[in-house]
């Protein structure tokens, strides 16, 4: 799920900021404490999966930095040692000689997901929110459609020239890959109505199978968590019905 792997960023020249430190891998540990040459004084964090936070730790011990980021969410696939110094809220900023660091809030992959933007660089750190090559999986209960787009569309105004995610390469032409993931994501939701309305009441399985059929099945398990969060969504717009009984849905016709 994580491709080569994790992306840990490192910020300024003579005060430091690791973004993302990644998983607790004493080598990968033992490579960002040797290019911070003792100037790490900020560990901040997109969310805390357990991919992206539990270096934290180690890295916060050995010098002493400062951890910024959000609690842990309320799921299954958390990083529950992780303990900021200074829990973060929307908009606010990391002001250095060198950088600013704006937190912006980006509920949808996770509810305590943060992207971080560079001002002076128009660069924006997206952690799980945006990857390159391949779309976010979206797990409910902590894990929200709704919010997911909601997040992207608020993305589109800021003055974004470049995305650096946590996995992949950067990216250019930010404002039209965030408008294609928006647009994509309301594809899908199209064909989870278009699904419904051919199947009639039925359950996550076969459901999967219509809407994601130009996915291989191989990937369906994680597919369906995102439909899941796509029925939430319609759930919640009173456009589908759940019936918890046999877990099965239905549309609800207008």
């Amino acid at each position: 799920m994580t491709g080569a792997g994790t992306n840990t960023y490192l910020l300024g020249d003579e005060q430091v900021a690791v973004l993302d430190p990644g998983p607790a891998i004493p080598e990968h540990i033992e490579a960002i404490l040797e290019a911070g040459d003792g100037r790490i004084k900020w560990i901040v964090c997109t969310h805390t999966h357990p991919d992206h936070s539990p270096a934290w730790k180690a890295i916060h011990e050995a010098t002493g930095a400062e951890v910024l980021g959000a609690l842990p969410a309320d799921d299954m696939f958390q990083d529950d040692t992780f303990k900021p110094t200074h829990e973060l809220v929307h908009d606010e900023a990391l002001c250095t000689d060198e950088f600013t660091l704006r937190a912006v809030h980006t509920p949808g992959h996770v509810s305590n997901h943060f992207c971080f933007l560079l001002e002076e660089e128009h660069m924006l750190f997206a952690g799980d929110h945006i990857m390159n090559g391949s779309t976010v999986v979206i797990v409910p209960p902590s894990g929200d459609m709704k919010a997911y787009i909601e997040s992207l569309q608020l993305l589109l105004r800021y003055d974004l020239h470049l995305i650096a995610p946590g996995h992949g390469e950067v990216m250019e032409d930010s404002k039209a890959i965030v408008e294609w993931l928006v647009n994509h994501r309301l594809k899908r939701e199209a064909k989870v109505i278009k699904g419904l309305q051919q199947t009639g009441r039925t359950d996550l399985d076969h459901l999967v199978k219509v809407v994601y059929d130009d996915v291989s099945e191989d990937l369906h398990t994680m597919a369906k968590l995102s439909m899941s969060a796509h029925l939430i969504k319609l759930h919640r717009e009173n456009r589908a019905l759940q019936h918890e009984e046999d877990a099965t849905w239905e549309l609800i016709e207008i």
